[in-house]
C-alpha cells in the first residue's frame, strides 16, 4: 500500500539505511526546503505516500454524514467503524471502546467532566503532567473533590515512590482518579506502568495520558490496563490534525456520569417531556457530527506505522538521542563551563525521545530561550521553547517555590509569562528537543554545531 521501501525485507536494510531512504522517499521537502526539524514531540510530520493515499479516497468515493441509512452514509460509517476497530487492534484493546475526540485534550475533558467526583471525589496527579490533565482538578474542586499532586526528583524529574505509594494509601475517598503521562511531554522519562495495576488494587481508577508515549512505543492495553487512556493521532503519524481518542475499559464505562445529550449520543429523547435515553456504548461521548471524512485516515497511518515496525522504530530513536546526548553533555565554553544544562536523569535511563535543556553563558547565567528561538529560527531550525504546558517540571527546573508562586498569584487577577517572570525575578522556560520518524545523523550534527557556535559567546 506504502512506498516501495517497505517490500525489502527489514534485515536487509540497517536502521540507518532504512530511516535514510524513508527521508528521502516520504520526507524529501524537509532536505528540499532546507529545515532541520527537531519539534516531534509538538507534531510529528505526515508522510506523502499518506497523505496522497487519503487523498485518492477522498477523490473516489462519496462519503454522507453517518448516522443515516443511506447508501453515502452507510460507506463513511463503514469505514469509520473499520478505522476504530484498527485502532483497538493496534492497542490490542479488545475491551475498551474508542471514543473518537478532536484530540487528546478533548479526550481528557470527557473523563474530567464525566468522573464522579461529586461524590467523595479525589484527583491524585503527578506534578509531571500536560495542563490538560493538570485541568482536571478544577472539574474535582467544582464537584467539592479534593485533590493532590505526586512531586517528582529534582535529579532525574521522576517520581518520589515513596511519596507517591502514600498518597495512594488514602481510603477515605469514595472515588479516587489517579492520572499521570506514560511518557513525559518534556522530559521524556517513561514513568512506570506498573503504577497501574497498584493504584488500581488500592481503589483508583487510573486515567494514563499517552499522547507522548505512543509514537514511538508499543502500548498493549491487554499488559496494562488502564482505565481511561488519551491519544492523539497526529503525534503519531503527522495527518490529520485534530482528531484523537479516549479508551475506556468496558468494565469503567458507566462510571463517567454524562450530564447532558447531543446530536448522536441519544437512543431516543423527548422535547415534550425531560426523558432521554443515552447510547450504551462510543456513541455516548461523540458529540455531534464526527470527522467522518478524515477518520479513514487513521487507519492507513497506523498501517504506515506496522509497516514500518514500532520496534524498529523506537530503536532508532533511541539511538538518535543516545548519539545527541554523547555529544551535547560534552559541549563546553573555553573557561570550563558547561555550554547546556541538560534535565533529567544523568544517564538518560529509561527516556524517549524527548531532551529538555537550557543554554549557558560562559559565565554560567542561562540564556533567555527567546534569543535561542531567534538563532535557531535564521538557521531554519524548528525547536520547541518555553514551558510545554507542563508547569510542574518547569517549576521544579528553574526552582521556583510554592512561596513564590503563592505570592504571585495572590497578589493580582490577572497575569502572563513575562509578568511573573519580572515579579519573581526567575527564569521561566526552556529549550526542547525531540526527534522521530524521519530525523537523521545529519540534522543532529547540524544542530550541535549551531550549538558549537555560540561556545564563549554571551548572549
Amino acid at each position: 500500500m506504502f512506498n516501495s521501501i517497505f517490500k525489502k525485507n527489514s534485515t536487509e536494510l540497517s536502521h540507518d539505511k532504512f530511516f535514510n531512504n524513508l527521508r528521502k522517499k516520504e520526507y524529501k521537502r524537509l532536505d528540499e526546503n532546507g529545515h532541520i526539524y527537531l519539534d516531534y514531540t509538538g507534531g510529528n510530520l505526515h508522510a506523502k505516500s499518506h497523505v496522497n493515499n487519503h487523498l485518492n479516497l477522498l477523490n473516489k468515493e462519496t462519503f454522507g454524514n453517518p448516522h443515516s441509512s443511506n447508501p453515502t452514509s452507510k460507506f463513511a460509517t463503514k469505514l469509520v467503524e473499520e478505522t476504530r476497530e484498527k485502532i483497538l487492534n493496534f492497542f490490542n484493546a479488545s475491551d475498551y471502546y474508542c471514543v473518537f475526540t478532536s484530540n487528546a485534550t478533548g479526550a481528557l475533558q470527557i473523563v474530567g467532566e464525566n468522573y464522579p467526583f461529586e461524590n467523595n471525589g479525589h484527583y491524585l496527579l503527578f506534578a509531571d503532567n500536560h495542563n490538560s490533565v493538570n485541568g482536571i482538578r478544577e472539574y474535582c474542586l467544582n464537584a467539592n473533590g479534593s485533590y493532590e499532586y505526586v512531586q517528582m526528583n529534582y535529579e532525574d524529574l521522576n517520581v518520589h515512590e515513596d511519596d507517591l505509594i502514600e498518597k495512594l494509601k488514602i481510603n477515605n475517598k469514595d472515588n479516587k482518579l489517579f492520572a499521570f503521562p506514560a511518557q513525559s511531554n518534556v522530559s521524556g522519562i517513561k514513568h512506570d506502568l506498573n503504577w497501574i495495576e497498584k493504584a488500581q488494587n488500592m481503589g483508583w481508577d487510573v486515567l494514563l495520558d499517552a499522547a507522548a508515549f505512543v509514537p514511538t512505543n508499543k502500548l498493549d492495553l491487554q499488559k496494562v490496563k488502564p482505565n481511561f487512556v488519551s491519544i492523539s493521532f497526529y503525534k503519531i503519524f503527522g495527518f490529520p490534525t485534530g482528531i484523537g481518542c479516549l479508551l475506556i475499559q468496558k468494565k469503567s464505562f458507566d462510571k463517567l456520569k454524562k450530564r447532558w445529550f447531543a446530536g448522536g449520543t441519544v437512543s431516543l429523547a423527548s422535547a415534550i417531556t425531560p426523558f432521554y435515553f443515552l447510547i450504551d456504548n462510543h456513541e455516548r461521548f461523540e458529540n455531534g457530527t464526527i470527522n467522518y471524512l478524515e477518520i479513514p485516515a487513521l487507519k492507513q497511518g497506523l498501517e504506515y506505522i506496522e509497516e514500518i515496525g514500532l520496534k524498529r522504530l523506537n530503536e532508532r530513536v533511541d539511538s538518535m538521542m543516545q548519539y545527541l546526548f554523547s555529544n551535547l553533555k560534552e559541549l563546553k565554553h573555553s573557561n570550563g563551563k558547561n555550554q547546556l544544562i541538560i534535565f533529567g536523569h544523568p544517564e538518560r535511563k529509561n527516556t524517549g525521545s524527548t531532551m529538555i535543556i537550557s543554554f549557558l553563558n560562559p559565565d554560567g547565567t542561562k540564556i533567555p530561550f527567546e534569543k535561542i528561538d531567534e538563532l535557531a529560527y535564521n538557521d531554519k531550525i524548528s525547536i520547541r521553547s518555553g514551558c510545554f504546558c507542563n508547569p510542574g517540571l518547569d517549576e521544579i527546573n528553574n526552582c521556583i517555590t510554592t512561596d513564590e508562586i503563592s505570592k504571585y498569584f495572590n497578589s493580582r487577577d490577572k497575569g502572563n509569562y513575562w509578568d511573573m517572570i519580572d515579579s519573581i525575578q526567575k527564569m521561566r522556560g526552556a529549550t526542547r528537543i525531540s526527534v522521530g520518524i524521519a530525523t537523521t545523523k545529519k540534522d543532529l550534527d547540524f544542530f550541535i554545531l549551531f550549538i558549537k557556535n555560540l561556545k564563549d559567546i554571551t548572549l
